[in-house]
């Protein structure tokens, strides 16, 4: 059984990798699915079904089955931030 899913818990696309946003809501209405803030593009609806595994405050999503503005928005996540910061 993997761990619930909370509000503030941060998204990721791999274990290990970067973070690019957090969970806003979950299961909306009732409905399968997350909604998750991406810096610099705001707020993105996502299936349940896309969530690879839970942990540590952390929801790893399976990339190929995000949409492809999802993906977009997370390769460009962190185009604001000041390099050396």
């Amino acid at each position: 059984m993997r761990e619930a899913i909370e509000v503030g818990y941060q998204a990721f696309v791999s274990d290990g990798g970067e973070e690019f946003g957090a969970v806003r809501e979950v299961s909306p209405n009732g409905r399968p699915e997350l909604v998750i803030y991406v810096e610099n593009a705001g707020e993105f609806v996502v299936p349940l079904s896309a969530v690879e595994a839970v942990h540590s405050q952390k929801v790893i999503l399976t990339c190929r089955k995000l949409d492809h503005r999802l993906r977009q928005a997370i390769g460009h996540a962190h185009d604001a931030e000041e390099p050396n910061a």
